[in-house]
């Protein structure tokens, strides 16, 4: 019996290549991409103040494309190539063909595909940290913050614990797809960096309103649906594994959102967006680094407990605690993503599956991974102990290590530029830092814009001309601007002229 013709191997399609895994991997990566552009370019641009929707978009939208160039310089060996010492792999570049072609280390598929896998899970953990900087970081500082971070922050805390010659690893952390690198690491270097940067004015703390809130839900939404490949690509294979990760992860979002609009509603009288996109995040965050090795039940459990104890945290404690109050952390990074991330470390401890851990591992030390409540059910109390002290350990590793790297980092950069906006500039917002205003035709200056199919001249501080139409000649003396959007904006018709 002969394989079909698209099945056999050749130069391009290698023996050991899965076209299927490689497939699902390439998805599963642009997935989440999209998560970061246009998902969180969205929600951070319509969930600040208007005069600050550009610059948090554009925070974004350039840490995306600075850590991928970092990434393939140096990043990825650093995070998952040749140990150089047992927290770090040698620097070097993923560009030689002969490098990306061949077999990744994990899975059957291309390095290639595992490097662009990695680099999008670096760029959203910068991104993620930018919304604890929102409204008040210096723009230059943050260029230079976001290469210098990925690069003595990220890559050291990657290697640890993901890759299979690091520390953590051996030790057998269970850290599905990223509660602890990408979620508590980013919580946590983006409150210590919102430390060093300092607040936002006065009274942008006091009133700092939603610009757009319907459109910030869509981009949650692209958050939430992102997070298919985010848990599903985690183990590098299209598999049963895969399957469950996926549905654990919406099935405890979807939990935690429940929990946290009831929390609202009965502590505040009145459920709102903004905490429902809270309590999104904080289920997605919790179940990702359990998301395959844990039953629908946990799941639900886990759900239950993520959108309570950081609403918690986030509502209650945060204002009676000193400390917390005094940071300012616009998106609530801190809670949603170190809170959040550190209990579902702890909680994957609790309720890590052995079987399922087996199948997604797949090494031949597989017993070693089991949760301390399978470790009681089980006679294997002493196993399930020394996981949960893993798994605890870890945690204490991440926020050490990321407060100390991230407070020298902003150090580093605070001597070459400032790291806030000097107060005329945070009074001006987009204006001041780059030159544009996003909504143009909410300001009191006249702007110009055509219309490509009537190219008409209107005034922009009188309309009485809807009602009123005055002479081309008396129009021409005003203050002026080419319209370029439907008529009926303005309620006008082609008949008024």
């Amino acid at each position: 019996m002969e394989f079909p013709p698209n099945l056999l191997p050749d130069e391009a399609s290698p023996e050991w290549l899965n076209k299927g895994d490689n497939a699902w991997q390439l998805m599963a990566a642009t997935v989440v991409g999209l998560q970061s552009i246009p998902g969180l370019v969205i929600l951070y641009g319509s969930l600040v103040k208007k005069t600050w929707a550009i610059n948090s978009a554009f925070m974004a939208f350039y840490a995306f494309a600075a850590v991928l160039l970092c990434w393939v310089a140096w990043g990825f060996r650093m995070s998952f190539g040749e140990k150089m010492v047992f927290f770090l792999g040698k620097p070097g570049a993923a560009l030689d063909q002969e490098f990306l072609l061949g077999k990744a280390f994990l899975g059957l598929f291309p390095t290639a595909t595992m490097v662009f896998f990695q680099g999008m899970f670096a760029a959203i953990t910068l991104i993620l940290i930018a919304g604890a900087l929102l409204g008040r970081m210096n723009i230059l500082a943050w260029m230079l913050f976001v290469p210098l971070w990925v690069t003595f922050s990220y890559t050291v805390t990657a290697f640890s614990i993901w890759c299979p010659e690091g520390w953590l690893a051996k030790l057998g952390v269970i850290d599905f797809s990223g509660g602890y690198v990408i979620h508590l690491s980013a919580g946590v270097a983006g409150y210590t960096a919102a430390y060093w940067v300092g607040p936002r004015c006065e009274k942008e703390r006091e009133r700092f309103p939603s610009n757009n809130m319907i459109v910030g839900l869509a981009g949650a939404g692209l958050v939430w649906m992102g997070w298919s490949g985010f848990n599903g690509g985690g183990p590098f294979v299209v598999g049963t594994v895969a399957s469950l990760a996926v549905l654990n992860t919406h099935v405890c979002a979807a939990a935690s959102i429940m929990v946290w609009v009831l929390l609202d509603t009965f502590y505040f009288g009145k459920p709102t967006v903004f905490g429902a996109i809270q309590g999104m995040i904080t289920g997605l965050v919790c179940i990702t680094p359990a998301a395959g090795v844990v039953q629908g039940w946990a799941a639900i459990l886990m759900g239950l407990i993520s959108g309570s104890v950081p609403w918690y945290t986030m509502m209650i404690l945060h204002n009676k605690v000193p400390f917390l109050n005094q940071i300012d952390d616009p998106m609530a990074v801190f809670h949603t993503h170190a809170v959040a991330g550190a209990l579902g470390g702890i909680l994957t401890g609790v309720f890590a599956v052995p079987k399922l851990c087996r199948l997604f591992y797949m090494v031949p030390d597989w017993e070693k991974y089991i949760g301390l409540a399978y470790g009681l059910q089980n006679g294997a109390t002493g196993a399930g102990l020394r996981q949960m002290g893993i798994q605890v350990g870890a945690i204490v590793f991440v926020v050490i290590f990321n407060f100390v790297t991230t407070s020298l980092i902003c150090l580093v950069v605070g001597a070459l530029v400032p790291l806030r906006l000097h107060t005329d500039a945070l009074q001006m917002g987009d204006k001041a830092v780059h030159g544009e205003e996003a909504f143009a035709l909410n300001n009191a200056d006249p702007a110009k814009f055509e219309n490509l199919k009537h190219n008409k001249v209107y005034d922009t501080q009188d309309f009485s001309f809807v009602t009123n139409p005055r002479p081309l000649s008396q129009l021409q003396m005003l203050p002026k601007i080419r319209v370029s959007y439907l008529n009926s904006r303005l309620m006008l018709s082609n008949e008024t002229w």
